[in-house]
């Protein structure tokens, strides 16, 4: 009986762990069409938004398009792959998310600064905020 439950339970617990997973590539992939959307050639642009960005299934994208599933699928992953040169070789939405901590921190130090001194800190982070 315990190996029932306890079978049932990890099947659960894979179903869920897996999901998460999914959710979270969609979530990166996202991150970096924002990045690099405007490099990718516009069919594979539009393509990763109705799939990510409005959730269409291939189906969906294929009658969309004209194209098939699978060239829809195909679209999908060589604009991933893509994607994922592009941040392995330009490091830019790492270097974003790396200044955005930063300057959080900053800002935090900032506040338990003299005023002069948080002033100051607080201006030249706008800045930097503004280029962001």
């Amino acid at each position: 009986m315990y190996s029932i439950i306890s079978n049932c339970k990890a099947k659960h617990f894979t179903v869920a762990f897996s999901l998460w997973v999914m959710d979270m590539k969609n979530l990166q992939v996202g991150y970096l069409l924002d990045f690099y959307g405007g490099l990718l050639p516009e069919k594979r642009q539009e393509i990763l938004e109705l799939y990510y960005e409005e959730d269409l299934s291939l189906g969906e994208i294929a009658e969309r398009t004209g194209m098939t599933r699978q060239g829809v699928r195909d679209h999908i992953k060589r604009a991933e792959r893509q994607l994922g040169s592009y941040e392995e070789n330009l490091r830019l939405a790492q270097r974003f998310q790396t200044v955005a901590l930063l300057t959080e921190k900053i800002r935090e130090i900032a506040q338990n600064s003299s005023a002069e001194e948080s002033d100051e800190m607080i201006a030249l982070l706008d800045e930097i905020d503004k280029l962001l």
